[in-house]
Order: C-alpha cells, then sequence, then structure tokens
C-alpha cells in the first residue's frame, strides 16, 4: 500500500489526539491534516507551526504530547 488518507479513518477514532501541522510541508500538505482533523471523532487539538515542513514543531511537539496526556490523566506522572 503506497498511500491511504487519515481522513478515511479519522471518523472512527475516539483516542485524545494531537494533530501537528507545518504550513509548508511537500510530504502531508496542510489540507489533508486539516481534512482529517475535522472529521476526528474523538477529543483533539491542532498545533499549526509557522513555517514549518513535515517535522513540524519538532522537539517542542515532542514536549507537549506528555503534558497533555498528563493533564487528561493519560499518563504514568501522578
Amino acid at each position: 500500500m503506497n498511500h491511504f488518507g487519515g481522513v478515511h479513518f479519522a471518523a472512527r477514532a475516539t483516542a485524545p489526539a494531537l494533530f501537528s501541522v507545518g504550513p509548508v510541508d511537500p510530504v502531508c500538505p496542510p489540507s489533508t491534516v486539516y481534512a482529517a482533523y475535522h472529521r476526528y471523532a474523538g477529543d483533539r487539538d491542532i498545533r499549526v507551526w509557522r513555517h514549518a515542513d513535515h517535522g513540524g514543531g519538532y522537539g517542542a511537539q515532542a514536549r507537549e504530547q506528555p503534558r497533555r496526556l498528563h493533564e487528561r490523566g493519560l499518563s504514568p506522572w501522578r
């Protein structure tokens, strides 16, 4: 399978999700990320990394993920 669209599976997903989009991403065009985000059935949020490519927020995104899990009671931190 060379390609599949996340938008087709988004309506079935229910886990909390943090989407990330880089407006100049040549791999995953922003329109595809926004399409999946808008169809996502679960709790969701999106971070737009201005002037970013496919790497998005790089280290900043990696720090934000565990923080969001902790806020939702989904991390081992107590």
